[in-house]
């Protein structure tokens, strides 16, 4: 098979070629050249030492990436492409990253090195494909497979146990027998890798095409890495408007929404305070009232912990609060939900509110789908309509309202009754008549 090259890329094996020396593109771009997939970044790996690619490339920008490491960054045609050498991994003591590394010449040694067979293929368009590790196989059986020895690679670096699930739940692949059970027996080394890490490869797992199959067969691994969504594992919900158990309806969900980092992350943490809030009557009905305040806490908490960003954190907790929220589906509702937050949100939770659902019975689905529907018009409606839902978009001020006699703090009390009134479309937002309603109806209802 002939991989396609870019040019920028061509132009930097070229050049090694040229000076005596083997190039190869190599790992995730060869993998994805394979699954008929435009690759984003290219690496290349060769023979030559860090000292001589400086000199080689002293006519092209470059930047040291990691030079002790023997990476160098090559910026050609304005794209950077990543050139290291062959090298062997010394005693990895914090099982992230080598103590130390050891420079080759066999480009048997570097490729023995690299985790999963996939990411382990390399090719020139000088010599071809070079797939030590029958890559090209378990790319057909849809195989995360480790290089060698499966429990050595996670010894080396525990990350690799992330980026297995990862890669099985984007691509939609099985994990190899033994290298699956290496992933569970190594799973406690886990806890030797940064916070920032983790996070980085669970939103990415989430979202996968295949991140709810994953995280049911790995629910043990998923909380290991989350324990506040162990009790939810097993955990029933005996009630008509469900038919799995609140893990199950987690994983459900987050597959039911679009793949985008903080929905994903909103469906994982909806439920999740539903165990602490569980209650069962006396005809062994389950309720779970407050749930959504509890799984909001819970979210915050742990993803305080993944030192998650503050626009995700917010962003996230908000609609776990507001997941369950039925508003009724009348434009002053809407108005005063949209106003509350904004737009952009109010469509967000409605996204969730859709997903939640399509992960419950089919007791009143067909009605509860409807009305989120209708919900969805109404707040297409008021945007069109360009509503009046700040107290900046009155049609009058605060000098208006002192212009009537009020002071102090009872100036915003007044334009806040005035917004009211819009929002219930008792008043026209205009400034006659939002004045006159004011004069009307203030005084008399204090």
């Amino acid at each position: 098979m002939d991989i396609k090259i870019p040019g920028y890329v061509s132009a930097v094996i070229d050049r090694l070629v040229q000076n005596n020396y083997e190039a190869y593109i190599v790992g995730g771009c060869v993998r994805d050249s394979f699954m008929d997939k435009e690759p984003h970044d290219f690496d290349v790996c060769t023979n030559c030492t860090p000292d001589m690619m400086v000199r080689i490339f002293n006519d092209f920008h470059t930047i040291e990436t990691g030079l002790k490491h023997g990476t160098l960054t090559v910026m050609s045609e304005h794209n950077p492409v990543e050139v290291t050498t062959y090298r062997s991994d010394g005693e990895y003591t914090d099982h992230r990253r080598p103590d130390t590394v050891i420079f080759e010449t066999e480009l048997s040694e570097d490729l023995k090195r690299r985790d999963f067979t996939i990411n382990a293929m390399c090719y020139s368009p000088y010599d071809g494909i070079v797939d030590l590790f029958d890559g090209q196989i378990d790319l057909k059986n849809r195989v995360v497979r480790c290089v060698g020895e499966a429990e050595e690679r996670f010894e080396e670096d525990a990350l690799r146990i992330m980026r297995a699930l990862r890669f099985a739940a984007v691509l939609d692949f099985d994990i190899e027998e033994n290298t699956a059970a290496a992933m569970r027996k190594k799973a406690h080394l886990l806890s030797a890798i940064s916070a920032e890490r983790i996070f980085s490869e669970l939103k990415k797992l989430l979202c996968g095409k295949a991140a709810c199959r994953i995280m049911l067969e790995y629910s043990d691994l998923i909380s290991l890495i989350i324990p506040e969504i162990k009790p939810c594992i097993g955990c029933a919900q005996n009630n008509v408007h469900h038919c799995y158990n609140v893990y199950e309806h987690i994983c459900k969900s987050v597959e039911n929404i679009i793949p985008d980092e903080d929905l994903r992350l909103t469906m994982l943490f909806h439920d999740i305070g539903k165990p602490e809030k569980k209650t069962t009557d006396t005809l062994g009905q389950d309720h779970f009232k407050l749930h959504p305040l509890a799984s909001a806490d819970i979210a915050e908490k742990v993803l305080l912990r993944l030192k998650c960003s503050n626009k995700t954190l917010k962003r996230v907790t908000d609609l776990v609060r507001e997941h369950d929220n039925r508003i009724p589906p009348k434009r002053r509702t809407v108005k005063r939900f949209i106003a509350k937050y904004d737009y952009d949100f109010y469509n967000d939770w409605l996204k969730v509110r859709r997903a939640d659902t399509l992960a419950q019975s089919d007791y009143m689905r067909a009605e509860k789908l409807a009305e989120l529907d209708e919900l969805a018009a109404l707040g297409a409606e008021i945007s069109a309509d360009m509503c009046c839902l700040k107290v900046t978009d009155l049609a009058i001020n605060g000098h208006d309202v002192m212009a009537l006699g009020y002071t102090g703090s009872e100036i915003k009390t007044v334009l806040n009754f005035a917004l009211d009134a819009v929002f219930d479309e008792i008043s026209e937002n205009e400034h006659d008549a939002l004045i006159g309603y004011i004069k009307e109806n203030y005084d008399a209802k204090s």
